[in-house]
């Protein structure tokens, strides 16, 4: 497709955001549209949800995605130091180029690196953030091997409603966010910019050029981040049966870190989604939905401030889907995925595009206190061929209060520009990665527990890594990956008291020298945590984090130890609409790691004066 023809596609597109409103009951349905490409009650999905919405962000006083993310069962991040570096999602003990990750519904994430930029998506400007666990590929396609996280912007509706917030805190941090939302009977509107600075500390360890690791340079000073954002959304119902609505998300600025004349110390970033979607009650069971958008990933690099390069990624998608009521309790999706990928460089690829067209199909069923849900997909890529994935999923409810679940589902994740086309290194003969996973839960809610237990299992072959022999990436890799996720919520004495246990056991099953050890950055153990409750206009909580020790390499000779974090969170509201907030974050000053010699943040605090009326919450 030309770039006229898909600046044609994306300006004749709009975007209904999918509304559901469960029934009434204490406490409302939590609602979720990922899972099942469409909207459904968490209760009711056949797959571990998780959703974090606008309340739990500034209940946790979480000042970034990683942030936001952080604790949630299954999930874990490595962190090149601090705020504003890069940050790698390992969801379920996969790869951090294993997780699909969304905007609005607009696939993102750099085409170069495979991994998607969650540091640089302006917190501020975001409403909900859904994680999905285990395989997703029958419906979303490649990359969707260990889960989807899709991040969802302020959508607006209601009167007309200001909001504000400011804060500071320690490395001379500096917040601060403003928007406008409001809409009609049939509209709505959202209007946001924030920006966030800060001055950091120093990110690597000085012991980097000596033991040839980390970031291989010894550069003792601070490393800053500076980000400011921008958002728009708004739609309308144009018809009852007729609906549109368009949405842009940009975070744009400068990162400094450690590096040498080949890496450089600094880096300009765009990260920017501009998308529409329409959708149309074609008939009384039939729902058709028309959505399509665009994201940049964008850096140029310096090294003191003399350019370096350039990496741009450029992906352009669109979906064509069909929810289609067969009776009551029966639900049958089609639809079709076109993506387009696309990269700019200073250094030259052998190709620098490639397309992928896919058509998906999922089957949802209630058999009396059964559920069934099929669903398969077959990708056509341009540079690998095809390829077909499928998923079964069984739940039935043994009481009112009591589900069990199975599951099987397989995924695969395409090779990136890098290990296919990058100048001296790429391979371009590799083929997907592939896995098959197992799952069996069970969920109730007992004695006012909301608790719920899965064990589940992950063979992955095909994996990509550096074969010594060709001096190239091959196929040669396998791992096993077997984890056990509890989560439990409750109410005592006015206290919401949440937690969360995942013990994991990620195996190199490959035929090297690294067989039968632990897959690098992932922990066998995590957890988390929380309290909260509040009190007349007080609201006081706290967080306890942990994660156990773990290995930056494949042999296993770089261990990193195990650590606890604490957090403190208190907020006081003035009156409905303003509020004064602090958080004092790892409160014990513990000094640890999630990537080899690169600092993560000692004790800090954050204090933060929020303008937000009731109707902008």
């Amino acid at each position: 497709m030309t770039h006229a023809g898909k600046t044609g596609l994306l300006a004749g597109l709009s975007f209904l955001s999918v509304a559901a409103v469960p029934a009434a009951e204490d406490p409302p349905l939590t609602i979720n549209i990922t899972a099942n490409r469409a909207p459904q009650s968490n209760v009711d999905t056949l797959a571990s949800v998780t959703v974090i919405d606008r309340a739990a962000i500034e209940r946790r006083q979480a000042r970034s995605v990683p942030d936001a993310l952080r604790g949630v069962p299954g999930l874990s991040f490595s962190n090149n130091g601090g705020r504003g570096k890069v940050a790698s999602a390992f969801l379920r003990g996969t790869e951090a180029d294993h997780v699909l990750v969304l905007v609005d519904g607009i696939r993102i994430g750099s085409v170069t690196l495979g991994q998607s930029a969650f540091q640089d998506i302006p917190i501020d400007l975001v409403e909900r953030i859904e994680v999905v666990r285990g395989p997703r590929s029958s419906l979303y396609g490649a990359d969707a091997v260990g889960g989807v996280i899709q991040i969802f912007t302020k959508k607006g509706g209601g009167p007309l409603t200001p909001r504000l917030s400011v804060g500071g805190g320690s490395h001379a941090t500096q917040d601060y966010s403003a928007g406008l939302s409001g809409g009609g009977e049939r509209g709505w509107y959202n209007l946001g910019a924030s920006h966030s600075e800060t001055q950091g500390f120093n990110a690597c360890d000085p012991r980097s050029a000596t033991l040839f690791a980390g970031c291989f340079v010894d550069e003792p000073d601070d490393d800053a981040y500076r980000n400011t954002g921008v958002s728009a959304r708004a739609g309308s119902r144009l018809t009852d049966a007729l609906s549109g609505e368009l949405h842009y998300l940009r975070g744009a600025g400068d990162n400094e870190y450690d590096g040498s004349i080949f890496s450089g110390n600094s880096t300009d970033f765009v990260q920017d989604v501009v998308g529409a979607r329409v959708d149309w009650q074609a008939l009384p069971g039939w729902r058709m939905s028309l959505s399509g958008g665009r994201n940049r990933d964008l850096s140029d690099n310096y090294f003191e401030g003399v350019f370096n390069d350039t990496f741009d990624s450029e992906r352009w998608s669109a979906t064509w889907q069909n929810d289609i009521a067969l009776s009551a309790g029966q639900r049958l999706t089609l639809g079709a995925d076109w993506l387009d990928d696309r990269v700019s460089a200073t250094t030259p690829y052998e190709q620098d595009s490639r397309d992928n067209v896919a058509g998906f199909a999922q089957y949802q069923g209630r058999y009396g206190e059964h559920d069934l849900t099929l669903a398969a997909r077959r990708d056509s890529n341009q540079q690998y061929g095809g390829y077909t994935t499928g998923s079964v999923a069984w739940g039935y409810r043994i009481a009112p209060d009591l589900r069990v679940m199975a599951s099987w589902g397989s995924a695969f994740k395409a090779p990136t520009f890098n290990e296919l086309y990058f100048p001296f290194f790429g391979n371009p003969n590799l083929e997907p990665e592939e896995s098959d996973s197992f799952e069996l839960g069970l969920a109730g809610l007992h004695a006012g527990v909301d608790w719920s237990l899965n064990a589940y299992q992950t063979q992955i072959d095909q994996m990509i890594t550096f074969d010594s022999v060709i001096f190239a990436p091959a196929n040669i890799a396998k791992a096993r990956i077997r984890g056990l996720e509890a989560v439990a919520g409750m109410q005592v004495a006015g206290w919401d008291l949440s937690a969360n246990l995942t013990a994991l056991d990620p195996e190199n099953r490959g035929h090297g020298a690294d067989r039968g050890n632990q897959l690098p950055r992932r922990a066998k153990l995590m957890g988390r945590i929380d309290a909260d409750r509040a009190i007349g206009r007080w609201r006081l909580g706290a967080s306890l984090y942990g994660e156990g020790e773990r290995y930056d390499d494949l042999a296993n000779n770089a261990p990193m130890g195990g650590f606890v974090t604490a957090d403190l969170r208190l907020a006081w509201a003035l009156d409905r609409a303003w509020t004064v907030e602090g958080k004092l974050a790892n409160l014990f000053d513990k000094n640890y790691e999630t990537a080899r010699l690169f600092d993560e943040d000692g004790r800090n605090v954050l204090l933060t004066v929020r303008y937000a009326p009731p109707a902008a919450r």
